[in-house]
């Protein structure tokens, strides 16, 4: 079967979690293969692979033959194309640093399957294609050079859909308490809890300084391997520049923990901004100085934490460290800036899983917020206009600052960010498989 035939289920993604329905996915109706086979195929495919290349997967792209190790495959991303046709994405990291999103197309039953088809998608999270879906539901492949901005992932003006929130527990063998967010109504999102199903009731805090709102609950033992699933209706717009009276912005000038106030970041700062006139030129400047200096890399160990100091050392990281590294250098020559938190909504698809959070920043100048989003304007440089001012309508946020302080709060102090639950377990830390997925919904309808 041809390939550009079948991707309509791939991208659809037909993961566990199929927006807030629970309807049986299309691949569940045509194959008796589950998800977790594909996975298991594609790692066996790679470590077969690994062992024939003395330790490395190898794979030709650009002239040269790459040198890979296996960083993740992408659950949420995993699908059912056809009877016995099947899709995987995955993340490989090669010797010199680079991190490469590889497509791989599979054939074959539960333990029998094989690649027919591998290609490199993304190079360090800037897509070399897109997938574009054509009138009779076939999808194709789209140079991004060529892609619209609705391909590379932008909603103009406004966005409806259902989010699903799921956070599966692990053993708990001690008194656990979690913390998971709760985003709220305001002049860019209006919230709508559908429903929550937990295995012990809620309640609701918020934090002292920022207002953003959790869920906090308190779990037992008997609630190890339970599932919490929160379901959210979400009318989003798209966010411009702004007017926002509620803080002092120079409150945005305080350092973090993880974005501290020091001396290199004031002599980078200032090297960078240097003849600029005024803090929109200035912040313009350090904007596109972010996105030169960085390299978009989740691999090794510290990113992820938004951590400005590893960021400015390694010159790597995922969205967290791009926008702690830009608040870091704004707040170092006195522009004020802050970090939100949420998820982004595929806008090539209308369904599926979503591939964990994403972050973003916003600026004052001139009596005014400007929303920017950098590590998704350095994966395409044809959108790095519109980030500087612009954030899309198809994301939801979750919360907004950072070391943030509720009561009651976990025994290792100030929540860093708030995205992923904060779990502990008889006072340590401990983690939850998380999963997000959507549904959007016709404007019609509403």
């Amino acid at each position: 079967m041809n390939w550009q035939m079948t991707m309509l289920a791939a991208v659809v993604i037909c993961t566990v979690l199929v927006g807030c329905h629970k309807e049986k996915s299309f691949s569940e109706k045509v194959s008796n293969v589950v998800t977790a086979d594909i996975q298991a195929g594609i790692e066996k495919h790679i470590e077969e692979q690994t062992k024939l290349g003395d330790g490395y997967f190898k794979m030709a792209f650009k002239d040269e033959e790459l040198n890979l190790k296996l960083v993740r495959v992408h659950t949420e991303y995993l699908a059912n194309l056809a009877p016995l046709q099947h899709f995987a994405c995955v993340d490989l990291a090669s010797t010199d640093g680079h991190v490469y999103d590889v497509d791989f197309f599979l054939s074959g039953d539960v333990g029998e399957m094989t690649v027919t088809e591998t290609t490199v998608h993304k190079t360090n999270g800037q897509p070399l294609y897109v997938w574009k879906q054509k009138q009779d539901k076939t999808w194709h492949r789209v140079p991004a050079v060529y892609a619209t901005p609705d391909l590379l992932g932008i909603v103009r003006e406004r966005d409806w859909f259902e989010f699903l929130y799921r956070a599966t527990l692990p053993e708990i063998n001690d008194v656990g308490r979690i913390w998971i967010p709760l985003p709220v109504t305001d002049q860019y999102q209006t919230i709508e809890v559908k429903y929550i199903e937990a295995p012990v009731d809620q309640k609701i805090l918020e934090d002292r300084e920022h207002g953003n709102k959790m869920f906090f609950m308190v779990l037992k033992p008997e609630n190890s391997g339970e599932t919490i699933e929160i379901c959210y209706r979400v009318d989003r717009r798209e966010k411009g520049v702004y007017e926002d009276n509620t803080r002092d912005p120079n409150d945005y000038l305080r350092p973090d923990r993880l974005v501290p106030g020091n001396e290199d970041f004031s002599k980078i700062a200032e090297r960078v901004v240097e003849g600029k006139l005024g803090n929109l030129a200035r912040a313009r400047a350090l904007y596109d100085h972010t996105i030169d200096r960085m390299r978009y890399m989740k691999y090794g160990d510290g990113w992820g934490q938004g951590d400005a100091v590893y960021a400015c050392d390694t010159r790597t990281g995922n969205c967290t460290d791009f926008h702690s590294y830009f608040i870091a250098l704004s707040r170092a020559v006195g522009i004020p800036a802050r970090f939100a938190i949420g998820a982004s909504i595929p806008s090539e698809r209308n369904e599926g899983g979503i591939d964990g959070y994403h972050c973003w920043v916003e600026f004052y100048t001139n009596g005014k917020w400007w929303p920017a989003d950098i590590s998704e304007g350095d994966k395409c440089s044809a959108l790095s206009t519109y980030y500087f001012g612009h954030h899309p309508a198809n994301r939801i946020e979750f919360s907004r600052g950072r070391d943030l302080v509720v009561e009651p709060g976990p025994a290792s102090g100030p929540i860093n960010f708030l995205a992923y639950p904060v779990l502990e377990i008889g006072g340590e830390m401990a983690r939850t498989k998380v999963e997000f997925s959507f549904n959007r919904i016709p404007s019609r309808t509403l």
